[in-house]
């Protein structure tokens, strides 16, 4: 093999866009999977192939390499993948596929906002929001090393799975978008539930994490700061304040805020609950702090937008 490897789409540009409406049969159901057996001596896959092309998706991949290797290119940076691989593909990350040797893998295509996921439930599972969520806003600063990477017999248990998701996608007997579904959440369940299995560093950091955003939306009217979250994830302050920024696009404590706020909005519309008596519920000490902060959030305050979304006439 050559020292340097040829690497054709490293000045190609933003690439193409691939999009949901050439892959899924059903765009209610934007679930499907595609078999890719790529190589120099392979041919196209299936339409719309853009294994060595670099690209862009409306739609999330879920990428499980099942023979041989590759380089795969993402947003810049270049890893090498192999045999037992595990990685999610966010739509908007430009990435392709180079020296592929005997490459062979299974790419499950789903759209997460449009398949109504079971989320409250799979967030549950640390290594979900790690594995689905976290590790690809990561992937290039860990230089891959945050993936998940499967043993000999993982790999053929979750092999069987997307082959079994693949049948009912080709079959499409009565019922196969319900069998569809459920055997994609099995897969994802089970491959979360490995992720909290890696030994990995950086991996265990993301996990970390994970733990510490859960803990937040289970307990969100608890009187937290930065250092329990801190001290919860095994990080220094500033280590962990960075790591959640980068995950989540917010501070903790603000995203602590904005969650209040959500409940608060259901509260609104749900209950004939004073705006005190709201206020405390999610967590806020003050019922003067809750509506500066629900007004600098949502441009109304919290009788405001009762009173536009219920027709209540009731005071704080």
């Amino acid at each position: 093999m050559s020292t340097s490897i040829k690497n054709p789409n490293k000045e190609s540009g933003q690439g193409v866009v691939a999009e949901g409406i050439n892959y899924f049969d059903n765009p209610y159901h934007p679930l499907t999977v595609r078999r890719v057996k790529a190589g120099s001596d392979s041919e196209i896959t299936h339409e719309h192939d853009l294994t060595e092309v670099r690209h862009t998706h409306d739609f999330c991949e879920l990428a499980l390499i099942t023979r041989g290797s590759a380089m795969h290119w993402l947003e810049g940076a270049e890893f090498p993948i192999t045999a037992g691989d595990v990685f999610v593909l966010q739509g908007q990350q430009s990435h392709y596929y180079y020296d592929l040797q005997k490459l062979e893998m299974i790419n499950i295509m789903f759209d997460p906002e449009q398949l109504n996921l079971p989320e409250t439930r799979l967030r549950k599972i640390p290594g979900y929001r790690a594995l689905f969520l976290l590790e690809p806003l990561f992937r290039k600063q860990h230089r891959f090393t945050s993936h998940l990477h499967l043993s000999r017999s993982t790999l053929a248990h979750s092999e069987r799975i997307a082959v079994e998701l693949d049948n009912e996608v080709r079959g499409k007997m009565e019922g196969y978008e319900a069998a569809m579904f459920a055997k994609f959440v099995e897969l994802v369940v089970y491959l979360s539930r490995l992720y909290q299995e890696t030994e990995s560093t950086n991996a265990e950091a993301l996990l970390r994490v994970a733990k510490v955003i859960g803990s937040i939306e289970d307990e969100f009217t608890k009187p937290w700061k930065v250092e329990d979250f801190a001290a919860m994830a095994h990080m220094s302050r500033a280590n962990f304040m960075r790591v959640f920024r980068t995950a989540t696009g917010e501070t903790p404590i603000n995203y602590l805020l904005q969650l209040r706020i959500q409940k608060s909005m259901t509260l609104l519309t749900s209950t004939k609950l004073s705006i005190s008596e709201i206020a405390f519920e999610v967590g806020f000490n003050d019922s003067n702090y809750y509506t500066r902060q629900f007004k600098a959030s949502q441009g109304i305050s919290p009788l405001a937008y009762r009173r536009t979304h219920t027709g209540f006439r009731m005071g704080a």
